[in-house]
């Protein structure tokens, strides 16, 4: 007990301390407005985590009842879910980086309960916006010009809110209309103190619940949104996702203006779409959801498997579908402030892994777990990454249904697990934290449109697997004789997996079906 308050009375005056200094620091640099001062941000936060944890001690914690009883669990849901209204309320309060950082928890679905995903998703494509005033001040102060001079339409009300910028519809004085990303005028000066302020807070959370490693999710953010903060660094991985994946035909990727781009603006080309999994508008433009997630999913196993360049926010609103002149689906792809950017080796490994995991091979499953840090979790590592239960990895992810029950039932038992899925995200490689997210929006599009058990998902994912575990082999043959055979065998492996995914295409299509299945991917 004594222990217990020497760590909430340090916690209490270093927080008082730290507040106090990084207020009187942030004030001359938020345009003096009382809800943007460091201090007011920082209490702000220190009372919403105070109160979320009071919550939960007189709610749920204190509660005589059988945490094995319906009561109990039906307490426990209705405790989450204020719990997470609460914390969707801070972080629209206090915006930028915590809308940032509440979309990444919405994405979080092997980790948190349902009733927190459900509460903090809303944020990735209903976040705060900045009024049009704040808006337009901006664009003046970095385009060095009056917004009047550039444009001849400037939409008042944005197409889309994130949480470090929005988006205008506008017409250049030479006719093109144009989609006009602002950054939010106060979310750079605020972005240091909020993220010492998440850092506080955490220090004070691993102190009173150390079994929780939650300090990667800190120092992920702390490194991840300068970038995303910086829109000249978002140009540059524009510009290279267009011409790193020019082949696909079907992929759109906005052309960019940069003459009207800077740290805060970027103004790039409009295009007309449909969110991603917006069904209803496939259905009105006969656009088939299949094909649309056969070619997400085909760009994504090129990006982590091939090329170690990944968009990695794939939400809805960052990825819009419309129809190409021949009738077929057009992928448009938004948002590239943040890439994962994978090394060899961790490709090599990870694809390792996930051919493992396709193939049931526990001991390769072990093997390439541990070479990416997770050591002894690698069963549970596997169950993350591929996002299906032990018992359908063990008996083979390709050849059992992805069903809904699955997927609740591997979010009810996530929590049960809660320390360990902690301790697995932060021993593994930093460079597949990332990645993990990545799969996660990609499943929850999946699942929308109910495509989640399509077996060309697991042909590409394969072939790119072994293309890339070859890819790397090939590299340390030094002999033409060495190459031909490493190409050889790379080819024979290509083989045994059409082979295989057309015998389990015959199990559940026609002949012609079956082959189309697998030639055409």
């Amino acid at each position: 007990m004594l222990a217990s308050r020497k760590i909430f009375k340090y916690c209490f005056y270093g927080s008082v301390v730290f507040g106090t200094a990084i207020g009187i620091a942030s004030y001359r640099h938020n345009q003096h407005k009382i809800e943007n001062v460091g201090f007011v941000r920082f209490g702000r936060a220190a009372l919403a985590a105070g109160d979320i944890v009071l919550h939960y001690k007189q709610n749920l914690y204190n509660t005589s009842l059988d945490p094995e009883s319906i009561e109990y669990q039906k307490l426990k849901s209705k405790v989450h879910k204020e719990a997470a209204e609460k914390l969707l309320k801070l972080c629209c309060a206090n915006k930028g980086v915590f809308i940032k950082v509440g979309q990444h928890i919405g994405a979080l679905e092997y980790i948190l309960p349902h009733e927190y995903i459900e509460t903090m998703r809303v944020l990735h494509s209903n976040a705060p916006s900045s009024s049009l005033k704040d808006i337009l001040q901006v664009v003046e102060e970095e385009l060095k010009q009056n917004p009047k001079d550039l444009f001849i339409e400037f939409s008042p009300e944005p197409m889309g809110t994130a949480s470090l910028a929005q988006v205008h519809k506008a017409k250049l004085k030479d006719g093109r209309t144009v989609a006009v990303k602002v950054q939010h005028p106060s979310v750079k000066g605020n972005s240091l103190v909020d993220m010492a302020t998440m850092e506080v807070l955490v220090m004070i959370a691993s102190k009173i619940f150390p079994e929780f490693k939650i300090k990667w999710l800190v120092e992920e953010s702390r490194k991840n949104i300068p970038r995303e903060l910086d829109f000249t660094e978002e140009v540059s991985n524009t510009m290279k996702a267009k011409e790193m994946f020019k082949h696909f035909s079907w992929l759109k990727v906005p052309d960019v203006y940069e003459d009207l781009s800077t740290e805060r603006v970027i103004t790039m080309e409009f295009v007309e779409g449909g969110q991603v999994n917006d069904v209803q508008y496939m259905i009105d433009n006969n656009i088939d959801p299949f094909e649309v997630s056969d070619k997400l999913g085909l760009l994504y196993s090129e990006m982590i498997f091939r090329r170690g360049y990944v968009h990695s926010d794939p939400h809805p609103g960052n990825i819009l579908v419309n129809k190409l002149p021949d009738g077929k689906a057009c992928i448009i792809l938004l948002d590239h402030g943040l890439y994962a950017h994978l090394s060899d080796y961790v490709r090599n490994e990870y694809s390792g892994l996930w051919l493992s995991i396709l193939d049931r091979d526990m001991n390769g499953m072990k093997k390439h777990s541990h070479a990416l840090g997770v050591g002894s979790l690698y069963a549970l590592f596997a169950c993350m990454v591929a996002g299906r239960s032990w018992d359908s990895i063990q008996s083979g992810v390709a050849v059992t249904s992805h069903s809904v029950r699955e997927k609740e039932d591997f979010q009810i038992n996530a929590p049960k697990l809660l320390t360990q899925i902690f301790e697995t995200l932060a021993l593994v490689n930093k460079e597949l934290l990332l990645i993990l997210k990545t799969n996660d929006l990609l499943r929850g599009i999946e699942f929308t449109l109910k495509t989640q058990n399509r077996m060309s998902s697991f042909i590409v994912m394969s072939k790119c697997c072994i293309q890339c575990v070859y890819e790397c082999k090939m590299k340390e043959c030094n002999t033409f004789f060495s190459r031909c055979r490493n190409l050889v065998s790379e080819q024979w492996s290509l083989l045994k997996i059409m082979v295989y995914y057309f015998y389990l295409s015959l199990r559940t299509f026609t002949v012609r079906s079956a082959f189309k299945s697998v030639l055409y991917m």
